[in-house]
């Protein structure tokens, strides 16, 4: 990786001073966005997702669905709606925030917990249908809106379509 003049290697990184590490750094994010890569953990976990079930016989197609779709990260070509929530160092999924007008409505077919080891690795994909996470979910008060926490019990009602 070049830094000024020099070029180091990853394993270098401890060699360069802070000042120059946060260039680097912005210097990938850039880099990243020009390339449309995923530079967050919900980002990656959508294509870790999509790309395990396009490639995984007996699992459906997913294409991503349009950029700001709330609640829908995904869709199968039979119209399913896929949320997605990535979870890296977490205890819990992100937030799923109910319809405004109808607190009951169903917002997905799908919900895939994908969790992310600290080198963006996937390690596992849980697949909750809505009446599943309809079961487990919690609610956030801070947020006003739904999770699903880590627990075994949790995760034991849903379908594993990877992972150990």
């Amino acid at each position: 990786m070049p830094v000024g003049n020099v070029t180091l290697a990853l394993s270098d990184l401890a060699l360069i001073d802070d000042f120059q590490l946060l260039r680097a750094r912005s210097a990938v994010a850039a880099e990243l966005k020009r390339r449309g890569l995923a530079s967050n953990v919900g980002h990656m976990a959508e294509l870790l997702a999509i790309a395990h079930y396009n490639g995984t016989p007996g699992l459906p197609n997913l294409q991503p669905a349009p950029t700001g779709t709330q609640n829908i990260d995904a869709l199968s070509r039979k119209g399913d709606r896929y949320s997605i929530k990535g979870i890296m160092d977490a205890r819990k999924t992100g937030t799923i925030y109910p319809d405004r007008d109808d607190p009951n409505k169903q917002l997905f077919e799908y919900l895939l917990i994908v969790i992310i080891d600290q080198e963006w690795q996937p390690l596992a994909i849980y697949e909750f249908d809505w009446k599943t996470f309809c079961e487990v979910r919690s609610w956030d008060r801070r947020m006003n809106a739904w999770y699903i926490g880590l627990s075994r019990r949790a995760l034991e009602r849903a379908k594993k379509c990877m992972g150990t």
